[in-house]
């Protein structure tokens, strides 16, 4: 399968809206949630304050993962100082997970930040996220930055992790 990594675009918000919530829905992320799910649906905010890549399989053209690409100070960011940028809502299908689509998004996003003089890029998980997410980001050099961790709700702990790019 080959994987292409593009902007979103209107004919794919639906698709997004769609594949995202499944995604967290399937790896536990919306339990006890009130409203996320229609954040993550709202895939029109997400375009007007920050980047919405997706990944589409070349052959079939199907929207199979996308991601969130913020800079820092806009509606979207959560973590990120200047100099720095961040992604949220990374979401692979749950039918398309395991065959590098998250991984694709993930270089997307460094090599975005990179294009404009990032030094680092920073995310948070959910604590007790799958571990093969966790070894995504472990894999492409992410670390552990506990001075980002933080709860936006009571028993919701987010990790922050980092990936320092050369200057």
């Amino acid at each position: 399968m080959s994987v292409l990594i593009r902007p979103v675009e209107p004919a794919d918000h639906a698709a997004v809206a769609r594949l995202t919530v499944a995604a967290y829905e399937a790896d536990g992320q919306l339990k006890g949630e009130h409203g996320y799910a229609d954040v993550l649906a709202d895939v029109d905010s997400r375009v007007a304050h920050g980047e919405v890549l997706v990944a589409v399989d070349v052959g079939t053209k199907a929207v199979l993962g996308s991601v969130t690409f913020v800079l820092p100070g806009t509606r979207y960011a959560e973590l990120s100082e200047a100099g720095e940028a961040e992604f949220r809502m990374l979401a692979v299908d749950p039918a398309a997970q395991g065959r590098g689509v998250g991984a694709a998004l993930v270089e997307a996003c460094v090599t975005r930040a990179s294009e404009l003089g990032c030094s680092a890029v920073v995310i948070c998980i959910r604590d007790g996220l799958a571990t093969s997410a966790q070894r995504l980001y472990q894999r492409r050099g992410f670390v552990r930055a506990p001075e980002l961790d933080w709860s936006p709700l009571a028993g919701v702990l987010l990790r922050g992790l980092r990936l320092s790019l050369a200057g």
